[in-house]
């Protein structure tokens, strides 16, 4: 029987998984599916008994039961959605198109709490939009390391949930995997990684939290603050990837349209 936390995380996680879906996504669709997942994780933290930063075990908790449902291309799927880009041009594509997805959850959900900043008997929601905010970032950038070890052609074993637990730790530590080094697969899936995923949600949401100021600055500091962050991430991911496989020289980009996420 399905208990009432499980359906709760399957909700949350549905809505986060049409959030990072390859298909485009409107402002206002977003804006939806934010507000939508805020309520939510109200419900769900409420039912948990969490409020505040006390938030951290459950919020880890929301997140693992998302992890293995994101939508993980393979290579050839990634190639046909971004014109047949190869090599280091796919992974710059890929790079591009998540921190403009993270800089426009970050404008959303800045210019939500900023809303909410100027209309003081509701601030208290603001923090659930942060936390859909945090929730959502987290799964483009683990989402991105995933498909960028699939363009460098580092494979992960294991099932799927392994596989999804592996990047969700990679991400906690914000660098790669090298699935040779000992126990890498076990580290995943410990309990120190379910810590570390843990602190790094929390310093996550905590930087979100600056972006709760009035008027637009919210939203123009948290498209920065996301795309900066998504930035540097792929940056140490990819260092530690080029380590393992360095990619061969990609021929000149064709000019086409716009690139699907």
């Amino acid at each position: 029987m399905t208990s009432e936390a499980d359906r709760s995380h399957e909700e949350v996680a549905d809505l986060v998984g049409k959030l990072v879906a390859p298909e485009e996504t409107d402002g206002a669709e977003r804006r939806r599916l934010l507000g939508r997942l805020s309520r939510a994780l109200t419900q769900s933290a409420r039912k948990a008994g969490k409020s505040g930063t006390g938030r951290g075990r459950w919020l880890a908790d929301v997140f693992m039961s998302i992890a293995p449902r994101l939508p993980i291309r393979d290579y050839a799927t990634l190639q046909e959605h971004h014109y047949g880009l190869t090599g280091e041009q796919l992974a710059d594509d890929l790079v591009r198109t998540a921190t403009k997805a993270t800089m426009a959850v970050g404008a959303v959900g800045g210019a939500l709490a900023a809303a909410e900043f100027a209309a003081p008997p509701l601030l208290l929601s603001a923090p659930a939009q942060l936390v859909a905010e945090t929730l959502v970032v987290a799964a483009i950038e683990v989402k991105l390391l995933a498909e960028l070890h699939e363009v460098y052609g580092v494979q992960i074993p294991g099932n799927g949930s392994q596989r999804a637990a592996a990047y969700t730790a990679a991400w906690s530590r914000q660098r790669g995997i090298n699935p040779l080094a000992p126990g890498s697969a076990t580290l995943a899936l410990g309990a120190a990684a379910k810590t570390a995923l843990r602190n790094r949600l929390m310093r996550t949401l905590g930087r979100h939290l600056t972006t709760l100021g009035p008027f637009l600055t919210g939203a123009v500091a948290g498209g920065a603050l996301n795309r900066l962050a998504t930035k540097r991430l792929a940056e140490a991911v990819r260092a530690d990837l080029r380590r393992q496989r360095a990619l061969p020289e990609s021929p000149p980009r064709p000019l086409e349209g716009p690139t699907r996420p």
